[in-house]
């Protein structure tokens, strides 16, 4: 198994970066438009092993792709901004029960109530989670996915926005920023969700894990 991460810091002066870094939904077609058509069917985002996330860095806006097969930078816009790819390969193959990581995961924490629950208090059908709640559900998500968490930092982000294009419904999705230290229970079920993504938003800049091996300050 390998995987391909790229990093791709766009150009504010870009109408089309600008366009997606305001808009979920076109973001996504973007980092689709990426891979050949011949697998633009409804399941193409799976079977790539498409995930992404935006998020700031001190040198500004940046996007991380993640993907089965390398993408075509090609595709991309003149001027959309810097991009270049790598394998993870190493870093999967490296990976092992007891090893202390970094992780990092902008995700869709919700619940969905039963139904007598939601008559009962007025609520939606999926109910965003925040705060200690959204913590609580990231870390039975790690314990899922073969890791026992050291630290956890939490911070709110944004929420994914957009309209689809097919009936112009609007989507959201809210985020939280996870990130901290871990120790890796089961390194087979942990390459496997770094595979498949963790919770719901996928399609839309959600459930991509990010992992560094980590090593204390001297």
């Amino acid at each position: 198994m390998t995987l391909w991460l790229t990093r791709i810091i766009p150009d504010q002066r870009s109408r089309d970066a600008r366009r997606d870094s305001d808009h979920a939904i076109d973001l996504h077609h973007r980092m689709m438009s990426l891979f050949p058509d011949s697998v633009a069917d409804t399941e193409a985002r799976r079977r790539l092993g498409v995930l992404f996330r935006t998020e700031s860095t001190t040198a500004g806006q940046q996007i991380l792709l993640q993907s089965a097969r390398p993408p075509d930078l090609d595709r991309l816009p003149a001027g959309y901004g810097q991009a270049a790819t790598k394998t993870l390969f190493p870093l999967l193959e490296a990976l092992r029960d007891g090893l202390q990581v970094r992780y990092r995961i902008a995700a869709n924490p919700i619940r969905r109530p039963s139904r007598a629950t939601r008559e009962l208090y007025q609520l939606k059908a999926v109910v965003p989670l925040q705060g200690a709640a959204a913590e609580d559900w990231w870390t039975r998500q790690s314990e899922a996915t073969g890791l026992t968490l050291a630290t956890l930092r939490s911070t709110p982000l944004d929420a994914a926005r957009g309209r689809r294009r097919s009936d112009q419904r609007p989507i959201q999705h809210d985020r939280v920023l996870f990130e901290g230290t871990a120790v890796i229970t089961d390194a087979d079920r942990l390459r496997t969700r770094l595979t498949d993504g963790i919770g719901k938003g996928k399609a839309y800049g959600c459930g991509l894990l990010s992992i560094a091996p980590h090593r204390e300050a001297q």
